[in-house]
């Protein structure tokens, strides 16, 4: 039975591969709508012929493999626990104490799926050097990688032993406390990372440029935002991209910009990517951000908390699944928050694009400056080697930001507004 399953399950996977390759490679096309042709937001404007192509390529084989990669996890829990992987690894990590017995279980799983997704994280990494987006050499890579692996096993191995607990002394209302204990730890995850998460990857330096600094604090006090440092850090060693942020919460928050922002944008064009970053604090996204995080996580964890006893009361032998509270369920409680979590992403995204939207209006507001909001936004576009106009599904499931293309219009839109008012002002 199991092995019929799991050539269903590698079937499925295979067609729906098929189907994914044929909409990003030879269906769907974003393209530039006519009315918009050789205007600011159009990529032959403001990029060389390579740069397109390039753009182009890379863009269809990142989207390709963001829709295969997730549901080959799935595929991969699946085979765990068909094959009884997930139970031989439940008999080597056998032991009289529970939380070593998990703890050990989380470790193989860990170390199992982290080799059976290495070629796919090298053939990435090939990737974004072959296309000039990574300058990170392999050594560094893989320094970062084994970072990842423990600060990730590290933060899932406090998750499950807690869950499991909460699951083997309450098997109905365990997803309610966990809930509850995932507030504090959101919370204090947010307060950690600038201080103790990131300085792991790299190095984050006061800024060096004063006067950039004394610009961005000046800004900064007519937003009324709190803030007496900015950082840098060295991303130059690792990537062409741009970025800034805005990180952490209460006495860490922080605002940070990457190196290579630094050295390719003027200082116009970074004080508009800092009023966009204020423009969150402003709007209070990041609270909204983390209040929308926890109903997301309430409904999902009461929401696993009823498929996952269906599945092991139906399917149990197939999983070979005695009971919701044996560590070797872990495989299945991880594809159904990954599935719940893939599907979920139209809407947490759409949120997501709304406040971008929001905060490219703000830096409107607090700059003025549409000459240099449009570069900034050419400037990324290239930098990243960005689809300005992606199809329709990638936008909803991949795209946290709006596409290039409508983050210049909104520009346009503000400016002609603007126009409008002082002529209607002037009458």
């Amino acid at each position: 039975m199991s092995k019929k399953w799991s050539i269903a399950a590698l079937v499925l996977y295979v067609v729906y591969a098929v189907g994914m390759y044929f909409y990003i490679f030879h269906g769907a096309s974003g393209g530039v709508p006519a009315t918009l042709k050789g205007t600011v937001a159009d990529p032959q404007t403001f990029m060389t012929e390579r740069e397109l192509y390039l753009s182009d390529d890379y863009s269809k084989i990142r989207n390709f493999l963001f829709f295969v990669v997730t549901p080959f996890e799935w595929l991969v829990y699946f085979l765990i626990l068909f094959m009884g992987i997930s139970r031989v690894f439940e008999k080597w990590a056998d032991t009289k104490w529970r939380l070593f017995k998990n703890g050990a279980y989380l470790f193989l799983l860990n170390l199992f799926t982290t080799i059976v997704f290495y070629p796919i994280d090298i053939y990435r990494y090939s990737l974004s050097k072959e296309y000039g987006i990574s300058t990170q050499g392999f050594s560094s890579w893989m320094r970062d990688y084994v970072i990842d692996f423990w600060v990730n096993f590290g933060t899932t191995l406090l998750i499950v032993l807690v869950l499991y607990w909460l699951i083997q002394k309450s098997a109905k209302k365990w997803w309610l406390y966990a809930w509850l204990l995932t507030i504090p730890f959101a919370i204090f995850m947010m307060y950690l990372q600038p201080v103790v998460i990131d300085p792991l990857y790299n190095e984050f330096t006061p800024l060096k440029d004063k006067e950039l600094e004394a610009k961005i604090l000046s800004l900064a006090d007519q937003a009324d935002i709190p803030s007496d440092h900015v950082f840098e850090v060295d991303m130059s060693e690792k990537t062409n991209a741009l970025n800034a942020y805005v990180t952490g919460i209460g006495g860490n928050s922080r605002i940070v910009l990457w190196d290579t922002t630094l050295n390719n944008l003027t200082d116009e064009e970074i004080l508009f990517i800092m009023a966009h970053e204020m423009g969150h604090y402003v709007e209070k996204h990041i609270y909204i951000g983390i209040a929308l995080y926890l109903l997301s996580m309430l409904v999902g964890l009461w929401l696993i908390s009823k498929i996952m006893p269906w599945m092991v009361s139906k399917f149990g032998r197939v999983l070979n699944i005695e009971k919701v509270s044996d560590i070797r369920s872990l495989p299945l409680f991880l594809v159904l928050a990954s599935f719940l979590l893939f599907i979920s992403n139209p809407i947490s995204n759409t949120v997501s694009r709304y406040q971008e939207t929001r905060s490219d209006e703000y830096a409107m507001e607090l700059t003025g400056d549409a000459e240099a909001a449009v570069s900034t936004f050419q400037n990324l576009a290239k930098a990243g080697l960005s689809e300005v106009n992606p199809p329709w599904l990638v936008k909803i499931f991949r795209y946290t930001h709006p596409p290039m293309l409508e983050r210049i219009n909104t520009i346009a839109r503000y400016t002609d507004k603007n126009e409008v008012e002082t002529e209607q002002q002037a009458e």
